[in-house]
């Protein structure tokens, strides 16, 4: 199987896999994961109740907290990280940077909990829209280890994405792949976010770099999730390649409506159009009128398939295609919505946080250092 999905997305096997993508003039990108699939909901809930308690003496507890970082013979102790953390504002970020360097390079004898701030400090820059500072806080040697966590990688990439700063998305990605936390190069989530990067690019050196990326994951058995794979056959479609467009879904279930779209479109782009119509005409089969969720076609998706049908030239096809294109617009099963559109919606995941701001699984799985922390 490997060897078959190699020879079809003939990457070169020298292609490093990660390297600068600078592009200019790129769409206008949007937040990809809701704020309470990163749990940025939960951090505004707890930022509320924080600064309640505070009330007045949040300017004072900011001053104490500016001397403390100036001064060695002061601590920052776990407690003063968590409420900086929570009554944070755009000007106090700077402040925020330095009381974690200096917590997380200070003696640790006298630190007995496990709190655990990656993630939660990780909500406080996306919730403050600060991706620079966020980066800085990462990338910096002194702050190593604090930000091993899934869900701050998956935050932080998802902040960045909002920016369109892809350059950095993959300069973290690259760290992200060489710590490999809970025992994994290609973290799932994660995954998405660099493929719809590489989407958004829009560039060949952008699918070279998805393409060589997906061939790795698919040969050492991994099997990317639904978005992931949607959104490398939507770079493959377009960078006219459909043949690797369709290979990209051959796992995915065919009823879900981005898979059956982007199939029909393969095939049309690959003038199957005796493949393409079986697909349009299923729908109808499957379709009826009372139905709640009515399995629809995107109006480019028609255009795609009408267009394969004109250069193919034959009769036939052409007539059989009429007739199904009719039935789909008397039943109302052709959709305004384009691919894009639906390709960049916001994606939603249900988590649980606990106290320590990391998502909370069941007692024997916590005992199992090889499984991730993101539900």
């Amino acid at each position: 199987m490997s060897n078959f999905l190699n020879s079809i997305f003939k990457v070169p096997s020298t292609l490093r896999l990660i390297s600068p993508l600078r592009y200019h003039n790129v769409i206008q990108a949007q937040n990809l994961f809701t704020t309470t699939s990163l749990g940025i909901d939960g951090y505004v809930q707890s930022r509320k109740k924080t600064k309640e308690q505070f009330g007045d003496l949040a300017d004072k507890f900011r001053v104490k907290m500016t001397e403390f970082v100036d001064s060695p013979k002061n601590m920052i102790f776990t407690e003063d990280l968590k409420n900086m953390t929570h009554i944070a504002e755009p000007t106090d970020i700077e402040l925020v940077l330095k009381m974690i360097k200096k917590f997380n390079t200070q003696k640790t004898e006298f630190r007995f909990g496990s709190f655990v701030f990656g993630p939660i400090l990780m909500r406080m820059f996306h919730f403050l829209d600060a991706p620079k500072e966020a980066l800085t806080c990462f990338l910096d040697p002194d702050n190593k280890g604090f930000f091993d966590q899934l869900m701050s990688f998956q935050i932080l990439l998802d902040l960045l994405y909002t920016h369109q700063m892809y350059d950095e998305m993959f300069e973290v990605f690259e760290i992200i792949q060489k710590k490999q936390v809970n025992m994994t190069k290609y973290p799932k989530y994660v995954v998405v976010l660099m493929l719809a990067a590489c989407y958004k690019l829009n560039t060949p050196k952008s699918f070279q770099y998805a393409t060589q990326m997906w061939s790795e994951m698919i040969s050492t058995g991994i099997q990317p999730v639904r978005r992931s794979t949607t959104f490398m056959a939507g770079l493959a479609l377009n960078q006219h390649a459909p043949h690797i467009a369709l290979e990209s879904l051959s796992q995915q279930k065919p009823h879900y409506i981005t898979i059956r779209n982007i199939k029909a479109m393969a095939l049309a782009d690959m003038d199957r159009i005796d493949d393409a119509l079986p697909i349009l005409r299923g729908v109808l089969e499957v379709d009826r009128p009372d139905q709640q969720g009515k399995h629809t076609f995107f109006e480019e998706t028609l255009k795609r398939v009408k267009d394969g049908v004109a250069r193919v030239n034959d009769k036939h096809l052409t007539n059989e295609f009429e007739k199904i294109e009719k039935a789909l617009r008397d039943r109302n099963l052709v959709d305004q919505q384009t691919l894009d559109q639906l390709l960049t919606s916001d994606i939603t995941l249900v988590i649980n946080q606990n106290k320590q701001g990391m998502p909370r699984m069941p007692y024997n799985r916590r005992q199992n250092k090889h499984t991730s922390v993101i539900p």
